[in-house]
């Protein structure tokens, strides 16, 4: 089968595979006489797989780790097992941090005591590290009003 076959087969571009192919997350097709590429149909399954491992939240490199282990057949249920265990891991503690973040946002949020119209004035703000990776401003001098523009 040709890419555009092969594309339309997985619902993808054919770009797409070609980029997976430069991404060596699918081997080079045989070449026919005319240069065109040439798919065999385990290639449909090897790119079904990439597409669900994508949609379960698993990168290109997590994938491209776990591609030789199928192909040759050393990948089964513990290891399986293993790979959702770690996906699972690393979603709480992402879920966690944007909990926290969420978290500094609704405080910063709480502790504004400016009119809406009033300039924020940020020169000797801090942003104290929370471990979060975004920090609440604190401003050190309270708020200015707007200046008025002079015509």
């Amino acid at each position: 089968m040709n890419i555009s076959q092969l594309a339309k087969a997985c619902d993808i571009s054919a770009d797409t595979v070609r980029y997976y192919e430069k991404q060596g997350l699918l081997a080079a097709p045989a070449r026919l006489e005319n240069g065109y590429r040439s798919y065999a149909p385990a290639q449909v399954e090897q790119l079904r797989f990439i597409r669900g491992a994508q949609a379960l939240g698993f990168s290109l490199q997590e994938i491209r780790a776990i591609l030789p282990l199928l192909a040759q057949g050393k990948f089964g249920r513990p290891e399986i097992e293993q790979q959702l265990q770690t996906k699972m891991a690393q979603i709480d503690a992402h879920i966690a941090q944007l909990q926290q973040l969420k978290c500094e946002l609704a405080a910063t949020f709480a502790s504004l005591r400016c009119a809406p119209e009033s300039v924020l004035v940020t020169d000797d703000a801090v942003a104290p590290d929370s471990g979060s990776g975004a920090g609440a401003a604190v401003l050190k001098r309270s708020f200015r009003p707007p200046r008025s523009q002079k015509a």
